[in-house]
């Protein structure tokens, strides 16, 4: 009996299976007229939409925080713009592998570096820095409508930014020159001058703006610290940063101010254009110049949701008086998990690293001044 029972039901659910998968003739099947019709065969449902989350006004609703750490380059070393499944997976294995022996405890009886470091890439000459735990890079490529990118840059194809052209701050820097404010933490600055007091320091050194564009815009990956929140409202939309906590207030559909008017961040406009948020940042000063741009660059950014945990950010840099033609990059944003919170960023409590910095160039200049004496 229950043999019985369960034949039946096996027979029924696979009845109702195919009846919801929809029935089509096939060629050969003869029906009740004589005519020779088609077998009826399974067509697969069709896959759903995806449906956008809207906020109350209708929007798309982009709110959230996401994580927007990867180890895909902004520019292409070499090849094409797409990798395999296999090179990346490869690319990720060695990352993870670095990590692993990065996070090994240290050698206790090491040797103390030589006097400046030992010349290496790193730190100041590899004389230390920050270790591996507090480094959150990412561990994956961008992936992309199913392609696994090589750059965050898309155009030029190359995957590289435009080379600089005529006097713009991005082709030579002044005597004294002031690092760009998405110059690294560690910059070395040549030019005469650039040691003389904190105001010439890069803004992300004296923990006042992130450091390599984190802020944007563009908003970059970095080292760590790669947490964004998006809040919005009809009027305004809030991106906060979770490195500096800095935040930029984009206004909807209002005019840019009087160009005199000039910010870090520069001035943000937000539209919507479809179901994209679009944001055009004008009204830059001098102390920011993202890659040496000037107080003219215009950044356009667009927002889109990929799915409910990707949202797709891409950007377009045009300055004219620095590089000869706009360029533009994307990558993805994704959701954070539950139990992932954007932190309260501390920089400079209590450190005395800036103060350090200058009085060790100060002490340069004294051996300057005592070796030209001996000779």
């Amino acid at each position: 009996m229950r043999r019985s029972f369960v034949t039946l039901a096996g027979a029924l659910g696979a009845a109702i299976a195919i009846a919801s998968l929809g029935l089509v003739p096939v060629a050969g099947q003869t029906s009740a007229s004589g005519a020779r019709a088609a077998a009826p065969v399974a067509r697969p449902a069709a896959a759903k939409p995806y449906s956008l989350p809207r906020t109350a006004d209708g929007k798309p609703d982009l709110q959230g925080v996401y994580d927007t750490s990867t180890i895909t380059p902004l520019e292409r070393p070499t090849g094409t713009e797409v990798m395999s499944e296999e090179e990346a997976r490869k690319i990720e294995q060695q990352t993870a592998a670095r990590k692993d022996r990065a996070s090994l405890p240290s050698n206790a009886n090491r040797q103390a570096p030589p006097v400046g470091g030992d010349g290496s890439s790193g730190a100041a000459g590899n004389v230390g820095g920050y270790n591996n735990f507090w480094i959150d890079s990412g561990d994956a490529v961008v992936v992309i409508n199913g392609q696994r990118r090589t750059s965050i840059v898309v155009d030029p194809p190359t995957g590289r930014v435009p080379p600089t052209v005529g006097r713009g701050r991005g082709a030579a820097p002044p005597v004294a020159a002031t690092p760009t404010s998405d110059a690294a933490e560690n910059v070395v600055t040549a030019a005469r001058g650039a040691y003389d007091n904190p105001e010439q320091r890069p803004l992300g050194e004296r923990c006042l703006l992130g450091f390599g564009s984190t802020s944007g815009p563009p908003a970059l990956p970095v080292l760590y610290n790669n947490f964004k929140q998006i809040v919005q409202t009809p009027e305004y939309v809030m991106i906060l940063t979770e490195m500096n906590h800095d935040a930029r207030i984009v206004r909807m559909n209002q005019p840019h101010r009087p160009s005199t008017v000039t910010m870090w961040l520069g001035d943000p406009i937000g539209r919507w254009e479809g179901d994209t948020l679009v944001v055009e940042t004008t009204n830059f000063n001098e102390k920011t110049r993202f890659r040496g741009a000037s107080t003219n660059l215009k950044v356009t950014e667009r927002f889109s949701r990929l799915d409910d945990k990707t949202l797709l950010y891409r950007f377009t840099v045009e300055d004219r008086t620095v590089w000869a033609t706009p360029w533009t990059g994307e990558y993805t944003w994704r959701l954070s998990a539950p139990d992932d919170h954007l932190y309260e960023y501390a920089c400079h409590e209590g450190n005395y690293a800036l103060g350090d910095i200058l009085r060790g160039e100060r002490l340069l200049e004294k051996e300057a001044v005592e070796a030209a004496k001996q000779r």
